[in-house]
């Protein structure tokens, strides 16, 4: 049985896209895998740190974003597409040695762990970011609705390795060699995407050169957004999403933090809750993403995390309040709203990029995915702290989030509905 027939059972593709289509599942693969060997570390760190710290952590990754963002937009309008991600991707690595120096110098933990707590998040972003600009970039709105979903396969898989790596060796190993193990598999993925099949070969989209930079103003990105509903809708999306996700990892911080004392112990839960989220993912990503999107169309499909969240974030309530178990009412809504966004949400928002110019995909679609998110991470720290020193507690802010998870419904499918317009103009 050919490769191309045995792909067609999970995903609607054609003979001429599979080398695409695989290299960039191996592309996504290494990308995660790579966050992922750091993300239990970064959550122990956070856990440790305190709740009451951790509004000032996402002041000072939103602090770090806003310098990063212009110095981003400059490589994109000076250099070639492969060329700037290569630069970024070597940066990146280059640091994740330098920390692992640092920890084997003894430099202070505590200072250690908080700058490195902020320097992941800016660092997930700006890959992840980077990732789906050069896909959207790389593929038409109609290949995205029929391949996104199965490339984020990739992503999925190298999320449950990198997770079972360090819930594997952390104990026995210890934190700082994994520093190592990440830097080596962002290598990877930054020789494959040098190397990844050239506009015309194996992927019809008829882009401009390879060897083009593509040029415009380091500020287009805040401008694009703020000339166009269409990518102002996406980002306010986005906020939305940030606002649910910040809610859940201060519930995180103080639900873990009391149930597993050791930071070996939390690290060990976060990164088993990863695996579960990322199995339960994968197995949606290879069945039943690109099922659902052909049968219920994008609109339906952008819209799954807003509705389970209004759902998780009551009964997350009701488990504060006590009527329900906290631990596991906490660990089955965050592994269920993870997995639904990898799987759905998350690959309909991508597509929803591919129908706006070529340089919004990179310095506007960066914006928002990078200094808009941790806006809204950093205005839903503080506006949970300002909460919690009001007298709220998290049953009281749980029960808050319905509303606002219904607002976020509303303006997904809004957004849906315009992509429609736009993909058919």
């Amino acid at each position: 049985m050919s490769l191309h027939r045995l792909l067609r059972r999970a995903v609607d593709v054609e003979p001429g896209e599979v080398g695409a289509l695989l290299r960039a599942c191996l592309y996504f693969f290494f990308t995660l895998c790579s966050y992922f060997v750091l993300r239990p570390i970064r959550d122990a760190m956070g856990v440790a740190a305190g709740v009451s710290k951790l509004p000032w952590l996402f002041t000072g990754t939103l602090g770090v974003m806003l310098l990063a963002s212009p110095v981003y937009s400059a490589l994109v309008a000076r250099y070639p597409v492969r060329r700037f991600i290569g630069i970024t991707y070597l940066f990146f690595a280059g640091n994740l040695v330098l920390f692992y120096l640092a920890g084997r110098a003894g430099v202070s933990e505590v200072w250690t762990g908080r700058v490195f707590f902020v320097w992941t998040s800016v660092f997930n972003l700006f890959v992840v970011s980077v990732f789906w600009s050069f896909m959207a970039d790389t593929f038409t709105s109609a290949q995205a609705k029929r391949l996104f979903g199965f490339i984020g396969v990739g992503g999925t898989l190298g999320s449950i390795t990198g997770a079972a790596v360090t819930a594997l060796l952390a104990r026995s190993l210890g934190t700082t060699p994994l520093l190592l193990v990440s830097a080596a598999l962002l290598l990877v993925a930054t020789g494959l995407v040098v190397t990844f099949p050239a506009s015309g070969s194996s992927v019809p989209t008829g882009r401009p050169s390879e060897g083009t930079a593509i040029g415009g103003s380091i500020w287009a990105g805040i401008s694009g957004v703020a000339s166009s509903r269409y990518l102002s809708g996406i980002a306010g999306f986005l906020l939305l999403y940030t606002f649910g996700s910040t809610v859940l990892y201060f519930a995180q911080a103080d639900i873990i933090g009391r149930h597993f004392p050791t930071r070996e112990g939390r690290t060990e839960v976060l990164a088993r809750m990863e695996f579960a989220s990322q199995t339960l993912t994968v197995l949606t990503q290879v069945f039943l993403t690109g099922r659902i999107i052909r049968a219920v169309g994008l609109v339906a499909t952008l819209c799954a995390v807003p509705f389970i969240s209004m759902i998780g974030f009551g009964t997350l309530g009701a488990g504060a309040a006590g009527i329900t178990p906290i631990l596991a009412t906490f660990v089955a809504f965050s592994v269920l709203r993870r997995a639904s966004n990898f799987s759905l949400t998350n690959p309909a928002m991508e597509a929803l990029f591919t129908v706006v110019s070529r340089e919004d995909k990179y310095k506007a679609k960066s914006f928002i995915e990078t200094f808009v998110y941790r806006a809204g991470d950093q205005l839903s720290a503080w506006g949970y702290a300002g909460l919690t020193a009001l007298g709220f507690g998290l049953a009281s802010i749980a029960w808050l989030s319905v509303p606002i998870s219904a607002l976020f419904l509303a303006i997904g499918i809004w957004v849906g509905r315009r992509h429609r317009d736009l993909a058919g103009a």
